[in-house]
């Protein structure tokens, strides 16, 4: 024991001497304790369970009742959250507190909540409602009163903070649509669970109308005694719906099954993708303090200290930066985690608790960052007990042990099992496929130092920095094959992912399967709803709020008597996968002219507009036509729920649409009117991308009333841009990381050689291109092994990712297994793989000191 604590304080007294290479350890093992503990922290307060929100939905009061639509048997979950009833006729006599009465006793209070129409400074926006008079007692928890009173009186409102952020103020009057309504700011109240949401509070039908038919609505009732399961039992079976505060606390509501095993399986392979990457990394940064004090651990040795011992030294300074890191890292990261999320959940609208740290699982990360810690100086403790002290005291450079690089048996054992396991894998999921690749990767890390070697001959073919750097690479082994090793994990994975997520978005493009051209709005409004009075308005409102936007009128589709009719392609008993149909099939069938069709097909297509104006419609893709007609659905629901259907066959011819995944019929109006329907131009097409379809959406019910929609078909480029930069970047982290640190102890090695190089007349450049060159090699032969890798693992991660082609009959869709999408970023592959060594390679050999440092002369 007093060997250890004397290890341990010759640790303690040199990570205190060299105080930039413990921070750099430090950061290198503590950064990924502080970032998984970070989630963890903020997934546990975030993931909130029914008992967690009992405040903001019981107050005080011992349960809550709900209405819903019908007045037949209800089957609901524990939490009450989810009620199925089955549907019945609508009762028009609605609930009282003293029908409730014979069914559970106790004091009641009336609460509602719905979503209206806020206006504010910038238009109109959504917002909750929820009404209850939260001077009662019984609401006492559900809001936090944080500035002035609650409503008193109807057309009073209190305010939520995220409100308040919007430019609304106490004493201020919001205009409210749906319903037409005008109403006081008097305070600000905040949900305890929900502090991101835009709320009104107000007292019951103080701004919403009276809603007591099953939608979001009931009482809040203080019992006598807690409600049990058997009350909640009583209540569903009368039509009513519960949420009791004693059945909640005493519920298990914990996960399990199946899908909790494969989160407990992906979050093992992210910690040991994790922990590996921080031992690839941390371990050249070991091995500097290894350099440093190896003159140091050999006059120990000299004096009788054992190769034991030695290696004890070098232990101890993995278990105590290792231990220290992971402390500092686990603190930080609660604090990280509690305040991005209590910052996400008020600007992003996240769920949000009461501080909750996962003791347990923080441990566990702390545990193995210490590990980690241990597991990066294993190596450099066994080089220091094998090191020859009559070597380091005569001043002569040490050199990694020639003997199992030659032979990488298990490397090659492990990368024959992982591609085998991969080629079974794409037959299952994703997560199997995972599995196979880290068995590839644990290989190829083991196949690094071999690699190194087989590298190192072919240095006395190259110029005089690469010669030299390659060399010594090669000489020091391990400490160059620990970074290549990290670089290439970092590249594998940032390659795999962005192979795979380019993948997924290229087949999101070629499934769209809508009539719209990319990049494009469409606005539609209901003739029934709107009149040609509320329509010239609408595009009036349209108009300005698009300036300088061309746009295009479009078609509706009524039968005789004016009512809406929806055209859709008919589903054929005989589709087979060449037959493609728009997944958008609820949405009408363009119905216009030829400047419509030139819309669609942005270019003016002469064929197709002559046969548009002869009548015949024009379909995108050849598949739609059927011996030169295509066959339409036009149908419409009645007021039974009955859905009424006339098939329209209409003479067609085949042409393409804008986009390849465009697909759909442009319907003239000519061949409405032979069928006995009659158009009414209620659509609207615009070459134009609005921010935000939603909030259009409401500024024009606003204008003409709920029957009018705005829908944007836009591209998924910039997902896809924004995918691959956030790979990219953290690649470059990674990378630059691990080669950087490999590098500043290549150039400590090489400083003799450096200086004598300066010394027989090298240029500073020739000095700087040395240390570019280490660079390059590092960053490169890890970047080139880990495209191999990340190529093979991000191919079969497309088969379970992507898998696509459907088989259609009737209302049933069948996906077929081996139809997948596979697009290689080859942009984004250069940028990792040339991009990122070159850019290592600049910076190192920029940072380079090229001052010649005189060296104490040995006897």
């Amino acid at each position: 024991m007093s060997a250890f604590r004397a290890a341990l304080r010759i640790s303690r007294r040199d990570a205190l001497r060299f105080k930039g290479r413990t921070a750099l350890i430090m950061v290198m093992i503590g950064l990924p304790v502080l970032v998984i503990t970070a989630v963890l922290t903020g997934a546990a307060t975030t993931s909130l369970t029914p008992r967690d929100k009992l405040n903001s939905t019981l107050g005080m009061a011992d349960a809550r009742i709900i209405t819903l639509p019908f007045r037949t048997p209800v089957e609901q979950r524990a939490d009450g959250e989810v009620a199925n009833q089955p549907p019945a006729r609508r009762s028009e006599r609605p609930w009282t507190p003293a029908e409730i009465g014979t069914l559970l006793q106790g004091r009641m209070l009336r609460w509602q909540s719905n979503v209206v129409e806020a206006r504010f400074a910038d238009g109109y926006d959504r917002a909750d409602v929820f009404e209850a008079d939260m001077r009662d007692p019984l609401t006492q928890g559900m809001r936090r009163l944080v500035e002035g009173r609650f409503a008193t009186a109807p057309g009073e409102a209190a305010v939520s903070p995220a409100m308040i952020d919007r430019g609304v103020r106490i004493g201020d009057t919001i205009k409210v649509w749906r319903p037409d309504r005008t109403v006081r700011v008097v305070g600000v109240a905040e949900n305890p669970n929900r502090p991101g949401a835009r709320e009104m509070v107000a007292l019951p039908a103080g701004l919403l109308p009276p809603q007591n038919d099953g939608n979001s609505s009931g009482w809040l009732i203080d019992t006598a005694a807690p409600v049990q399961w058997s009350d909640v039992l009583r209540l569903n079976k009368a039509g009513l719906a519960a949420t009791s505060r004693a059945v909640i606390e005493t519920a298990d509501f914990d996960q399990s099954g199946p899908r909790r095993s494969e989160r407990l399986v992906e979050l093992g392979i992210a910690v040991v993708l994790i922990v590996t990457e921080t031992v690839l990394l941390a371990g050249p940064a070991f091995a500097v303090g290894l350099r440093r004090r190896r003159r140091e651990l050999a006059v120990i040795a000299a004096q009788g200290g054992s190769g034991r011992q030695l290696k004890a030294i070098v232990l101890a300074d993995g278990l105590l930066l290792g231990g220290a890191a992971a402390l500092l890292g686990a603190a930080l990261g609660i604090g990280a985690g509690l305040l991005v999320e209590s910052y996400a959940a008020r600007r992003l609208d996240w769920m949000h608790g009461p501080a909750d740290v996962p003791w347990g699982q923080v441990l566990g990360v702390a545990v193995l960052g210490v590990v980690s810690g241990l597991t990066a100086a294993v190596v450099p403790a066994i080089q220091a007990s094998r090191q020859s002290p009559v070597q380091v005291l005569a001043g002569r450079a040490a050199v990694d042990t020639r003997g199992r690089a030659g032979r990488p048996v298990l490397g090659i054992v492990l990368v024959v099992l992982g591609v085998a396991a991969g080629v079974w894998a794409v037959r299952r999921d994703a997560l199997a496929v995972v599995v196979a690749a880290m068995v590839v990767g644990f290989g190829l890390v083991a196949l690094m130092p071999w690699l190194v070697q087989a590298t190192g001959r072919l240095a006395g073919r190259l110029p005089l920095p690469l010669r030299l750097s390659v060399r010594d690479a090669s000489r020091h082994r391990v400490r160059t094959a620990s970074a290549s090793a990290a670089v290439m994990a970092a590249t594998a994975v940032a390659v795999a992912l962005g192979i795979t997520a380019n993948s997924s978005f290229i087949q999101q493009e070629a499934n769209r399967d809508s009539f719209l051209p990319l990049n494009t709005t469409m606005i539609q409004a209901a003739p029934t709803a709107v009149d040609d009075q509320g329509w010239a308005k609408l595009k009036e409102v349209v108009q300005a709020k698009l300036p300088g936007v061309s746009l295009v009128s479009g078609l509706q589709a009524t039968d005789a008597q004016g009512r809406p009719m929806t055209l859709s392609l008919s589903w054929r008993q005989d589709c087979t996968l060449d037959c493609r149909q728009p997944g958008d099939r609820f949405y009408p069938m363009p119905v216009g002219d030829e400047r419509l069709l030139a819309f669609l097909q942005k270019r003016r297509d002469p064929q197709a507009a002559a046969a548009l104006a002869a009548g015949k419609a024009v379909a995108f893709g050849p598949d739609l036509v059927r011996d030169g007609v295509v066959t339409l659905d036009a149908y419409r629901w009645d007021e039974e729920a009955n859905k009424e259907i006339k098939e329209l066959r209409v003479p067609a011819v085949a042409s393409n649409g804008a986009d390849p995944s465009q697909v759909g019929v442009v319907i003239p109006e000519s061949a409405l009117r032979q069928a006995g329907l009659k158009a009414k131009e209620r659509v609207l097409y615009a070459d134009h991308v609005v921010p935000d379809d939603q909030r259009l959406t409401t500024e024009l019910r606003t204008v003409v009333g709920d029957h009018v929609f705005a829908r944007v078909q836009e591209s998924t480029e910039k997902d896809r841009f924004r995918v691959l930069l956030i790979l990219l970047g953290a690649a470059l982290v990674l990378v630059l990381g691990g080669t950087f640190a490999a590098t500043g102890l290549a150039a400590a090695d090489m400083r003799r050689d450096l200086d004598t190089l300066t010394a027989v007349g090298g240029a500073p450049r020739v000095r700087r291109l040395v240390v570019a060159a280490q660079a390059a090699y590092i960053a490169g032969l890890g970047a080139l092994v880990g495209l191999v890798a990340g190529v093979a693992s991000g191919v079969a991660l497309t088969w379970p990712t992507t898998r696509s082609g459907f088989l259609g009959s009737g209302d049933v869709i069948y996906a077929l297994p081996w139809s997948t999408t596979i697009a290689i970023p080859w942009l984004f592959l250069a940028e990792v793989v040339v991009g990122l060594p070159l850019l290592a390679a600049l910076v190192a050999g920029l940072c380079t000191r090229t001052r010649l440092v005189p060296a104490r002369r040995m006897a």
